[in-house]
Order: structure tokens, then sequence, then C-alpha cells
């Protein structure tokens, strides 16, 4: 069964860290490029990150770059988003996505499987 299942989230300050992950199955991770987005209320789904099938090379929304980190882990069949400095603006449901296409888009149209959503608080 291809599937996405994530964990981590949860309630941190403003300045600390928390860690997404994204357990892939019916597929491999290196196999496709993989990215998150995050959906805060009354507002539409973005694009965080996302890691290419090739070379794992890593792309950010200019509000994430330099504090978020997307990563691979292809012997777990793992995808992880490393959040660092964390603001009230990344206040948000975080999900993890498969992309369709050979290389990863930000449109999230072009994601076909999605994670089930994660909760993630940062309170000033």
């Amino acid at each position: 069964q291809v599937q996405l299942v994530q964990s981590g989230g949860g309630l941190v300050r403003t300045g600390g860290s928390l860690r997404l992950s994204c357990a892939a199955s019916g597929f491999t991770v290196d196999s496709v490029p993989l990215a998150w987005f995050r959906q805060a209320p009354g507002e539409e789904r973005a694009f965080v990150a996302a890691i290419s099938r090739i070379n794992g090379a890593t792309y950010y929304a200019d509000s994430v770059q330099d504090r978020f980190t997307i990563s691979r882990e292809n012997v777990k069949n793992m995808v992880y988003l490393e959040m660092n400095k964390l603001k009230p603006g990344d206040t948000a449901v975080y999900y993890c996505a498969r992309c369709q296409l050979d290389l990863a888009s930000m449109d999230p149209k072009y994601y076909d499987v999605w994670g089930q959503g994660t909760q993630v608080t940062v309170s000033s």
C-alpha cells in the first residue's frame, strides 16, 4: 500500500526546534521527489521544502531558508523536516507529500500521495 505516515510536531516556544518525520511505504524515498507543505487556518497549502530524487538536491521557501532542513534516510525509507529558530508564523498543519513529476514542484497539485498532517504550534 502506497502511503506516507507522519510523526513529530507539537507545541514549542519561539526560537525552539522540532523535527517532523514521514515514513513511506509502497515506494522508495529515493525514487521520487518529496516535499513538505504547510497550511495555516484560513490559508492555502503552501510549499515549505523539497528534496529531489536526483542527488538529493534540496529546495526551500524563502520564509524557511536557513532555518529548516529537509533530508531523507534511504535505509529507513524516511523523510524528515528539521525546523529551527521557529516563529509564531510557522504555526500550521504540516504535510509530507510525494511528487508525480521527475523534478520537485512548489505546486501541491502535482503531488499525489499525502501524509495525514501534523500540527506545529509556535507560541510567542
